[in-house]
């Protein structure tokens, strides 16, 4: 990989084979899958938390993640599509941070395609998880007099109202590697063919 190295216009940046390979290497610890999404502040100061990946967008390079829509973070994303992941990999010592553009799929998108797929997530997710999308509005506080509520659910019936679908399309990729005391970045721009264009460049790390 060298300094001012040019891709042509693909459908996947060069930087996803290394993060699919630190995600195989690293597969044995359950925090691998566990990344930190940093969005921008109602108050223009940074806003954080760890959420799950859920894969890549089919054929791809595109990042998947469930969530709510009563979180505060889409809410931002509303305001500020743009948001970037910070990755760490324990046992390979390697760091990714991912910037790019957000598209939030609720049940109110009206594109049969981003509907099918948001379906799709809902259905890959584990029953136990989807429950999460029945309880009361998150971040708000708990009554004291507030009742237990037991809520049931159709396994085979679709997503709920609650459950969103994130997809960020990455445009900047930083790449550290510890171990080889190596950093790259990859960046993205349009080509002719609408397909992205990403250029690599070795930095210090």
């Amino acid at each position: 990989m060298q300094r001012g190295n040019e891709a042509m216009g693909t459908l996947t940046g060069p930087w996803k084979q290394l993060l699919v390979n630190a995600l195989e290497s690293n597969v044995h610890l359950k925090h691998s899958s566990f990344v930190q999404l940093a969005t921008i502040g109602s108050n223009g100061r940074p806003s954080n938390r760890t959420v799950v990946f859920r894969g890549f967008e089919e054929n791809s390079d595109k990042i998947v993640i469930n969530t709510d829509t009563r979180t505060r973070k889409i809410y931002e994303l509303k305001h500020h599509p743009f948001a970037e992941i910070c990755w760490y990999f324990t046992d390979s010592w390697e760091q990714f941070r991912i910037n790019g553009r957000v598209d939030v799929i609720d049940g109110s998108n009206t594109d049969p395609v981003k509907l099918q797929q948001r379906e799709k997530s809902w259905f890959a997710s584990s029953v136990k998880s989807r429950y999460q999308y029945l309880g009361p509005n998150p971040g708000l506080p708990v009554p004291s007099d507030q009742p237990q509520k037991e809520f049931f659910l159709d396994p085979s019936a679709g997503p709920v109202g609650a459950f969103c679908l994130l997809v960020l399309d990455p445009d900047q990729v930083d790449y550290l590697n510890l171990k080889r005391n190596q950093r790259v970045t990859f960046t993205s721009r349009p080509s002719v063919d609408v397909e992205k264009c990403w250029t690599s460049e070795i930095i210090n790390p």
